[in-house]
């Protein structure tokens, strides 16, 4: 994933991803001002959420209903009156069916933000947030809410980023009543979790790479650490570790949802940036949908440059069904 978005991001990324409507983080486009937050995002707006963001501020709202893969989506902001363009809150509502994803959803560094629900939190540059809902009503049938702060994260207090993570679930609750979703969502979040990359023994991993390096693996790679991030039910999440070979590492990455079909379709389209990957999907239930399990090393094995695989297909197999059957686990689909 590292090789290949490094190369796509910024051009060929972009151009996927307009094809398909808007691109969520450059900003509301046709925006409509609104004075009060039922008329925004038909009411899913969390403002009270948003008021204590905002330190209690009289607040204006904007947003409007665009196409993102065909698929319904709204997008909307809350923002202290006479702002201007700086510090809105945003927010993303699509169905599962508009699968292409970003921010939190699919960012491989963002922790869960558990209390019950599948999703991810990440303060990498911004504070963002994103959960998944199970929806049986819509297209895919499941409900992606997607918020972001749109300041600098070291501006914001502690209390700020918490509420971050608060707007989004809290829309969420709403977009899933007036969608009619049923099932029991999530909990308030009353903390998030902001650790950063932590780098353990590999025997002693208790985060995402907990259960996934075992001593055989260990011994025969010759594997002293992982480095990992906290475990849950976050949408991508990732399990990394450097080889003996001066350079090189392995990276596990998990899947889920919209996130997992963005990836997928992402394979597809550029084949050459999964060259000597392997991957897997196993379906889950609900919301989740198939997820897609990958194991890369880097650099990237390359025949013409004289770059050669270190880990075997064997010993790479194993890796990603312990990764997978652990991940798997926590997100309520065991991988058999």
């Amino acid at each position: 994933m590292i090789g290949r978005q490094a190369k796509v991001t910024g051009g060929a990324l972009v151009l996927a991803l307009t094809a398909g409507g808007l691109i969520w983080g450059l900003g509301l486009r046709d925006e409509e001002s609104r004075e009060v937050p039922a008329d925004t995002c038909r009411g899913a707006l969390a403002a009270g959420e948003a008021g204590k963001f905002f330190g209690g501020a009289e607040l204006e709202f904007r947003g409007h209903t665009g196409q993102w893969v065909g698929q319904e989506t709204e997008y909307c902001e809350a923002r202290a009156r006479g702002e201007g363009s700086g510090g809105a809150l945003e927010l993303n509502i699509r169905p599962t069916a508009a699968h292409r994803t970003s921010g939190a959803a699919e960012n491989s560094s963002a922790t869960p933000i558990g209390f019950g629900w599948n999703g991810s939190f990440a303060v990498s540059g911004r504070a963002e947030a994103a959960v998944l809902v199970d929806c049986a009503p819509l297209p895919g049938n499941g409900l992606l809410v997607m918020a972001e702060a749109r300041q600098d994260v070291e501006e914001l207090t502690d209390a700020q980023i918490l509420q971050v993570a608060r707007f989004a679930t809290e829309s969420a609750r709403l977009a899933a009543d007036r969608f009619g979703c049923g099932g029991a969502p999530g909990k308030r979040p009353s903390k998030v979790d902001t650790s950063p990359w932590q780098k353990r023994p590999a025997a002693g991993a208790e985060g995402t790479c907990r259960g996934v390096v075992g001593s055989r693996d260990a011994a025969r790679l010759g594997l002293t650490t992982v480095s990992e991030k906290p475990a849950g039910r976050a949408l991508t999440e990732n399990c990394s570790s450097d080889l003996p070979a001066e350079g090189h590492h392995f990276s596990l990455t998990a899947y889920y949802g919209p996130s997992a079909q963005q990836e997928m379709y992402l394979d597809g389209r550029y084949p050459g940036s999964v060259k000597g990957a392997l991957m897997r999907t196993h379906d889950c239930e609900g919301a989740l949908g198939a997820a897609y399990f990958k194991f890369e090393e880097f650099p990237r094995p390359d025949s013409g440059k004289g770059v050669r695989s270190t880990v075997d297909g064997e010993d790479a197999q194993r890796l990603l069904t312990a990764f997978a059957t652990a991940s798997g686990a926590r997100h309520g689909c065991p991988v058999a």
